[in-house]
């Protein structure tokens, strides 16, 4: 059965004025409409406990390499990390939906993809460098909302790191099926044309999932 994972990474977790939110609302119902068959998971990552990279997490990782017994809370931290993991690794396609903070991916999405990037799990060390696991057609879509536009041949693309990061750590992860629909110009644009143009948007790209 193939898992579509929805990634929550909005600070509000639910919101009728978020363009970020509305989009994913439409591109997971009309996910659903289309693959019936498919199991939809969703993870709220501003409600729901993500591990940050702290002295806890540090310490527990260097007591799991040499054998110690960790505390209660090393152990909660570490038994949620390793949920965390095996749900992303269970999915075959995964929809991103976050606002663009300071032209970067919410904090709560950075820890979520500290939760991920693990060596020997979704990739790994070799003589020649480092290899990503994930290679068997996984997809990716990232739902991004923003004030300003980012696609114009300005400054603000070039300062645009959130794409950058997302993009290039999936395809470090061995996921190369990536795009990103961007939800954005709401502080200058009318908010119907950023949702009519985002929702078509999403109609295409789950139209291709659907059809593989």
């Amino acid at each position: 059965m193939e898992r579509l994972l929805v990634i929550n990474a909005h600070p509000r977790v639910r919101s009728e004025k978020s363009l970020s939110l509305q989009v994913l609302e439409f591109f997971v119902s009309k996910y659903a409409a289309q693959n019936p068959a498919s199991l939809i998971e969703q993870i709220d990552l501003y409600r729901e406990f993500i591990p940050a990279i702290d002295a806890n997490l540090l310490n527990g990782w260097e007591k799991l390499e040499s054998g110690e017994p960790l505390s209660e809370d090393e152990g909660k931290m570490m038994g949620r990390m390793a949920e965390i993991l095996q749900q992303f690794k269970g999915a075959s396609k995964y929809v991103i939906a976050m606002p663009l903070h300071n032209f970067n991916i919410p904090s709560k999405l950075k820890d979520y993809m500290d939760n991920i990037i693990i060596p020997k799990e979704t990739f790994r060390y070799t003589e020649s460098g480092s290899e990503g696991l994930l290679t068997d057609g996984r997809s990716v879509v990232v739902i991004q909302g923003s004030d300003g536009i980012y696609t114009e041949n300005d400054g603000y693309r070039e300062i645009e790191y959130s794409h950058k990061y997302l993009k290039s750590m999936f395809e470090f992860l061995g996921i190369t099926d990536y795009e990103i629909i961007r939800a954005q110009g709401r502080a200058t644009l009318d908010v119907k044309h950023i949702l009519d143009t985002s929702r078509l948007a999403a109609a295409e790209v789950v139209n291709r999932w659907s059809s593989v």
